[in-house]
């Protein structure tokens, strides 16, 4: 299959729910808490924002400018129309934008937030890239992928994290955190509901008129095959894998 067309399929699938990845409201808010009260002039760069499920909520709880980046342009228009829809409009701001190469000017940023994102281009080297953008004594909100037990089976390493350069235990994740010269303020997992509620059972409902859809087309089959999968892997092996929200300081 063509990188062409499996994002076409993937970004059909992934429209039709409301989160692209796993979340929760109330741990945005968690998150949140750790920093802090922000105010009205300052400025949150939501990275990777998809639509903008976090970045509603973050709205919602301080009072500071939001500006949220995704390659995916109908992303954005969908957390425009919600923004609208409460009356936040006002309050964020939508870029297309590349996270490895975002087009904002140095210490431009009060806190960076990357919710479920930083995985596209490597824990670490986001940790890197991004740090020019942060003021002098700002913050860094991720929530990233991270073993919660060692010695993961093979499928579920090869599926989850086909970097191997990439340490995802809680210890590497730390060094990549200490190397990259953030101080680690806080560290909590998203909960069990955040992937199974908040976003399997979704994508789980989508998946069969998404497969009716497309029945004679194998490039969008093996789209939800491959979603399919990732939840079995979930569901068998809950226990070994799951985000962790960092919260660090620059």
């Amino acid at each position: 299959m063509s990188d062409e067309l499996f994002w076409t399929y993937f970004f059909e699938l992934y429209e039709s729910i409301p989160r692209q990845g796993p979340g929760l409201d109330t741990c945005t808010r968690e998150a949140l808490k750790h920093l802090p009260v922000l105010r009205a002039d300052q400025r949150i760069l939501d990275i990777g924002c998809g639509a903008g499920v976090q970045t509603l909520e973050l709205a919602r709880s301080c009072a500071a400018e939001i500006v949220a980046t995704d390659l995916h342009a109908p992303f954005l228009e969908m957390l425009r129309h919600n923004a609208a829809a409460e009356g936040l409009a006002g309050r964020i701001t939508t870029q297309v934008a590349d996270m490895a190469d975002l087009p904002f000017a140095d210490r431009s940023f009060d806190v960076l937030w990357a919710e479920g994102s930083s995985f596209i281009i490597g824990f670490a080297e986001g940790l890197k890239r991004w740090k020019r953008l942060l003021a002098p004594g700002a913050y860094l909100v991720v929530s990233e992928f991270t073993w919660f037990a060692d010695n993961p089976p093979a499928e579920l390493r090869e599926f989850c994290v086909p970097d191997v350069k990439e340490d995802a235990s809680p210890a590497g994740r730390r060094r990549a955190i200490a190397q990259a010269g953030y101080e680690l303020l806080h560290e909590f997992p998203l909960p069990l509901e955040g992937w199974r509620d908040a976003y399997y059972v979704p994508l789980l409902e989508q998946l069969p008129d998404f497969e009716k859809r497309h029945a004679q087309h194998p490039e969008a089959l093996a789209v939800a095959e491959r979603s399919r999968h990732e939840i079995d892997l979930f569901k068998r092996y809950t226990d070994y894998f799951g985000y962790t929200f960092f919260i660090m300081k620059s």
